[in-house]
């Protein structure tokens, strides 16, 4: 992505439903465009998403304990 903050998330999983799980624990904490659909690569098991987040967003955490660790500048790079 061409902007600090804006992550494309390449998920591989089993099955449609632990990848669109995937998305949304994602999606419960950052601002996300959500993709619709999985892919399957013929011949090979499992299937694919592609979704997009916005860590510029504020977290919505459940709870002040749950909070992440921030991220180093060194570790965006």
């Amino acid at each position: 992505m061409s902007e600090p903050g804006l992550v494309v998330v390449d998920v591989a999983a089993a099955d449609d439903a632990t990848a669109l799980a995937f998305q949304q624990l994602l999606a419960d904490r950052w601002a996300t465009a959500p993709a619709q659909h999985t892919t399957r690569d013929a011949g090979e098991p499992g299937v694919r998403l592609r979704c997009y987040l916005d860590l510029r967003q504020p977290l919505s955490l459940a709870a002040p304990d749950e909070a992440l660790p921030p991220v180093s500048a060194a570790a965006s790079q």
